[in-house]
């Protein structure tokens, strides 16, 4: 059956954890006036095509935040979590620096829109030992001709390998289409950075720095990627025995984020965004095929928040 969404909607492009403009990690974020259904989430996500798609809802004195890629919903997003946070400001319903509350998937995140950027709180959970096989070894010698120093598994469902320093990690072609299917919802690759590198946010020197591919979620390769920090960021505190650490994402748009462990365990991320655009999508008349009760799609999520 077919069925039409008709309205005006409010929506920015947010390049998150980004210096400079056509940096960092676009999102695109869209202020709901209702709960709309699963289908036409996806539907739009799929039609502004970024790595993550942030949906806004005002909802019983409560913010609900939802993330879609062009093939999914998602748990957990950083860095639409951050754009969320500043199409927030931008469209001033939060002041600079108040505290806000945006309940999601992964549990109400703590966020504050500062004037350059975001702070935003994500849960990390654990890392857990990881026995490599044979097949992740082989695409680390074919791709990078090196073997993981360590690696982990984890509750996000990210594989997280630490590479020696040497590996030529920002340079190198790593082929997301290649990876073994076993780590293809999520491959974090990080190695240390010297004292002396010349990454810098917000003026403090860059401590590690990674990639992440997730080629099942629809994302061959993620610029900046805010839940692949959170994950990390609490072994590189231990590593360094620092109250913050700051991460750098080597991607071809690169960026990063000054972490620091809150007291109830949880990783605050802090960083910088460029606003791109900021418009109005008008959807009058849009025909999408509705699903069937039943069928799963029926756009029941806002209820889990």
């Amino acid at each position: 059956m077919q069925q039409a969404l008709t309205g005006t909607y409010q929506a920015v492009l947010v390049e998150a954890f980004a210096s400079s403009p056509c940096r960092g990690n676009g999102a695109a974020v869209v202020l709901l006036d209702e709960p709309l259904d699963d289908h036409w989430l996806q539907g739009l996500a799929r039609s502004l095509n970024q790595s993550e798609t942030a949906f806004l809802l005002r909802l019983d004195e409560r913010w609900l935040l939802r993330w879609f890629t062009p093939s999914c919903e998602v748990r957990l997003c950083g860095h639409a979590t951050l754009a969320a946070t500043v199409a927030l400001g931008h469209w001033h319903l939060l002041a600079p620096q108040q505290p806000c509350t945006l309940h999601s998937l992964s549990g109400p995140l703590s966020v504050e829109w500062l004037e350059d950027g975001a702070s935003i709180v994500l849960p990390s959970g654990g890392l857990i030992p990881l026995a490599m096989g044979d097949s992740l070894q082989a695409y680390l010698h074919r791709q990078l001709g090196v073997s993981a120093s360590a690696g982990w598994n984890s509750e996000l469902g990210y594989t997280v390998l630490l590479l020696p320093p040497e590996t030529p990690l920002a340079e190198a072609d790593l082929a997301p289409e290649s990876l073994p299917r076993e780590v293809a919802a999520g491959l974090v690759l990080m190695q240390p950075l010297p004292p002396s590198t010349a990454q810098q946010v917000l003026g403090r020197t860059c401590d590690y720095q990674l990639r992440f591919m997730a080629p099942a979620l629809g994302i061959p390769e993620d610029p900046v990627t805010g839940s692949a920090h959170a994950l990390v960021a609490p072994w590189w505190l231990d590593r360094l025995d620092r109250a913050e650490v700051v991460g750098w994402q080597c991607s071809d748009r690169p960026g990063g984020m000054v972490c620091s462990r809150t007291s109830s365990g949880m990783i605050r991320l802090t960083g910088t965004s460029h606003l791109l655009w900021d418009g109005t999508m008008r959807l009058g008349g849009w025909q999408q095929q509705s699903p069937q009760d039943g069928d799963g799609g029926s756009g029941h999520g806002w209820r889990s928040l």
